[in-house]
């Protein structure tokens, strides 16, 4: 296996790193008060290609970097606001990989250039009010008439919906053949019979908001489906797990911006006479953070080279959303013992990482749900 980074990579590392610090880091504590991410740091990501990073050069975007060079910059993003982060990260994985991966020439020349320059933000819409976990227990429908497919249906939950314009909707085309008989399609925002609906206030991710889509006899053209009729709930798989390989990465970043924050306020923390850095406990807990977090890079690296040597990795992605997942909330939670009672005040953000790490073990796929899949793969693999 091999980690090496490219020049260019490693440039764009620096360039996000000084955006995410000079730019982000300092609008956090607007972004949870306004709920909302500022246009200028919006305006700034497009600036850097940061809306590109899945895209093929030749559709306008980054080109060719790779799922690990994509990992090195999801990691930078990571150490910066949660909510900034899962909009950039939903925009690049699941929301565009499927038109770039499934898509025809026609879909690609069509959408790819907007959403690369981030004129134009991709959605995934998968998740209904009764089919979360169970994904392939679709209500929503989509029936061909003539030239024409009609959508009728509710997904809920869906990222990035109210900025967005392009939507990569999967819908049951044949009830009959049960996940076999799911299809992608995509659909444009304001398309007559598509409403989009804000779900309500979070506990975290603030500035990051999550919507409700609504499906009333919506006509799309039959030029929109994406990929093979029938194909969609596998293909929603694949592009579940390469979106789970840049969650990690993302959880990684910020894992590493709690240990980096940690270490600084223990050395600078005065109790009993002397920095807390020097008690015993507080060094174990620094100790146990470093450890999980370089397990968790290693491992993140690993799945995204293979993701580079086009190997499967169902599991190996499960597993790795699962780890960084969790390691993430074990992070968090240590940071907050280490600051105390600061640590629990909104002043720091500490507090803010630690409600943000939350959601890493629910959405796109539970730890549940990725246990599931990892156990799958070891019974088809080894029984």
């Amino acid at each position: 296996m091999d980690f090496t980074i490219s020049e260019d990579v490693e440039l764009m590392r620096k360039v996000v790193r000084d955006f995410v610090e000079s730019e982000v880091d300092p609008c956090s504590e607007q972004i949870e008060e306004e709920d909302m991410i500022p246009q200028h740091i919006i305006d700034k990501a497009k600036e850097i290609g940061l809306f590109g990073l899945s895209i093929p050069e030749e559709y306008g975007g980054i080109g060719n970097i790779g799922m690990l060079g994509k990992c090195v910059i999801y990691e930078e993003i990571g150490r910066t606001n949660n909510s900034f982060t899962t909009i950039i990260g939903a925009h690049n994985a699941i929301g565009t990989v499927g038109i770039v991966e499934m898509g025809t020439e026609e879909q690609k020349n069509k959408y790819l250039p907007d959403m690369a320059s981030g004129e134009r933000l991709g959605v995934f819409a998968l998740t209904e009010p009764n089919a979360g976990s169970d994904a392939s227990n679709l209500s929503t429908t989509a029936v061909k008439k003539e030239d024409k497919w009609v959508i009728n249906g509710t997904k809920h939950f869906i990222t990035n919906a109210g900025i967005s314009d392009i939507f990569t909707v999967m819908a049951v085309t044949d009830k009959s053949k049960g996940a076999k008989g799911i299809t992608a399609f995509i659909v444009e925002k304001g398309v007559p019979g598509f409403n989009i609906h804000k779900m309500g206030a979070k506990m975290g991710l603030h500035g990051s908001h999550t919507y409700e889509l609504v499906f009333e006899d919506c006509e799309i053209p039959v030029e929109n489906i994406l990929g093979q009729e029938g194909q969609g709930y596998v293909n929603a798989l694949k592009i579940l797990a390469n979106g789970r390989v840049g969650l990690a990465a993302r959880n990684l970043g910020s894992c590493q911006k709690l240990l980096e924050l940690s270490l600084k306020y223990a050395n600078e923390r005065i109790q009993f006479g002397k920095p807390i850095l020097s008690n015993q406990a507080i060094q174990h807990m620094l100790a146990e953070m470093a450890t999980e977090i370089e397990a968790v890079r290693s491992f993140t690296y690993r799945v995204a080279w293979m993701v580079d040597q086009d190997m499967k990795i169902a599991k190996e992605a499960a597993m790795i959303k699962l780890f960084a997942s969790e390691v993430f909330g074990r992070v968090a939670d240590k940071a907050v013992q280490i600051y105390g009672g600061m640590g629990y005040m909104k002043e720091f953000p500490i507090e803010r990482f630690y409600r943000d790490a939350r959601i890493a073990r629910i959405y796109e796929g539970t730890s549940e749900i990725q246990k599931m899949v990892i156990v799958n793969q070891l019974i088809k693999n080894y029984l």
